[in-house]
This record gives structure tokens, sequence and C-alpha cells, in this order.
């Protein structure tokens, strides 16, 4: 019963995030009327493009078969951007010497703007699958690299002092001890990381796969496809908002079995 409360909690929010920006919605087209109906689209005109006029069909599949390509982008990207983190992340903490070396090299990176890196990470990785994913991956790797590192470093001293008496080497003590501890850190940067996937692939794919939703909303500007465009838009902002609460849903479930709060209850 917990952890439907705690879900129930954690999903109102994000409902309540989507009926803000639908009013928002509402409140930009009326206070910018200079847009106008041909380019500023209201929800009312998504619905009917993607729903009820005769051409909806057509525009959906459309739209879903790009979208489709981006999802894919943005998973392989998270996937290894996730992991990647995790690794450097535990290489880190349990080897000052490597963070010294490598954090700082890794923040300056960071620095630099992903538009500026785009041409070298498809002029190595080429212009397809490969160059998009890196893309996402990159978007994804550092801010999950800093909180990763940070929910390791919160573990119970104590109990790896323990480890450590009972003999237990500095993997062991990260693996059940650390690793544990760090579990809500995994999932936020999870959390954030699931929007940040899908900006890195669409900008991947704009600049360098012309494939996926990324290159479409490209596309659709100067052929003045402006029900096309916002309706790309909406998809991929509600996909973005499901896949966070998707993630959410699966941290209460797991922290309520393997979390701190698990071993008082």
């Amino acid at each position: 019963m917990k952890v439907v409360v705690r879900i129930g909690r954690f999903l109102f929010p994000l409902f309540t995030s989507l009926l803000l920006m639908l009013a928002i919605w509402y409140v930009f087209l009326k206070a910018f009327p200079q847009v106008g109906p041909r380019v500023g689209k209201a929800p009312g005109d998504i619905w009917r493009y993607l729903v009820t006029s005769p051409g909806a069909p057509k525009a959906r599949d459309l739209i879903f078969d790009d979208l489709q390509i981006t999802l894919r982008d943005a998973a392989i990207g998270f996937g290894l951007g996730m992991g990647a983190a995790i690794v450097v992340a535990a290489l880190f903490v349990s080897f000052a010497a490597v963070e010294q070396t490598f954090l700082p090299v890794a923040m300056l990176l960071r620095s630099v703007p992903l538009v500026v890196l785009a041409p070298i990470i498809v002029l190595v990785f080429g212009r397809g699958l490969g160059g998009v994913t890196v893309l996402a991956a990159i978007v994804v790797f550092f801010p999950a690299l800093v909180m990763i590192m940070t929910g390791l470093r919160n573990a119970p001293r104590q109990a790896l002092e323990l480890v450590a008496a009972y003999g237990g080497s500095r993997w062991t003590g990260l693996r059940m001890v650390a690793v544990p501890a760090a579990l809500p850190s995994v999932f936020a940067a999870a959390r954030i990381s699931v929007p940040g996937a899908l900006i890195g692939a669409l900008l991947g794919e704009w600049l360098g796969s012309g494939t996926g939703l990324g290159a479409s909303l490209i596309r659709a500007i100067p052929t003045f496809q402006y029900n096309q465009l916002w309706a790309s838009i909406v998809l991929v902002t509600i996909v973005s908002v499901l896949l966070y609460a998707v993630v959410g849903v699966i941290e209460n479930l797991v922290l309520a079995r393997f979390g701190a709060e698990a071993g008082r209850s």
C-alpha cells in the first residue's frame, strides 16, 4: 500500500505539469497573436491533424515511423551513457588517482557545446546510427556521472569499514554497500537522462543521420508543414514525460524492495 501511495505522489505532479503545459500553450498563442493560425497551432488543431481529419492516419504513420527511429536512437544512447557513467563513477570513487587524472578532462569536455562537438562526432562515427547514439550518450553521461559519484560517496562509512574488517576487498564494499546506497542517485540520474537522451538523439538526427523526428522537424519548417511540426513536438514531449514516469515508477518499486526504507519496514 505504501508503494502505491508513493507512486501516486510521484505521478500526480507529472499529470499536473502536463495540464500546466497545455495552459501555457494556450496562453502563448493568445499572448502572441502575431504568430497567426498558419504558424501557431492550437491543441485542437493538433487533435484534428492526428485524429479526426481525413488525412490523420497518414499523418500518424509518418510521425510514428520517425518517432520509432528517434526512440531507438535515444534508447541505445541512454543505455551506453548510463552504463559508462556507472562504470566510470565506480572507478573514480575507488581510485582517487584515476579521478584526479581524468575528471578534469571530463569536465572540460562537458563545457564544450554539443553543437561544436557534433561535426567531429559525425566525422568519427559516421552519419548513421553510430554518430546519433554517441551524441545521445554524451548528453546522458556527464550529468549521470556526477550524480552517481555523489551517491556512491554517500555510502555508510561504518558499513564499508565492517566489510573491510571481515576481509572484504574494495570491490566487495562497493558491491555490497556503496551500490545499494547509491540506488536513489542512479535512478535520479536515469530520470533526468531519459529526456536528455531524446534531446541528444534529436540533435544527432538533425545534424547527422537525416532520419527520425530530428530530421523531419527541420524539414517541416521550410516546407511550411506546421501541423506536422507542432504535432511532432507535442508527441516528443508526451513521450518524454511518459518515459520519465516509467523510470520513476520502477524507481519506487525497486527502492521499496531494496532501498534503505525496505530494511526498516
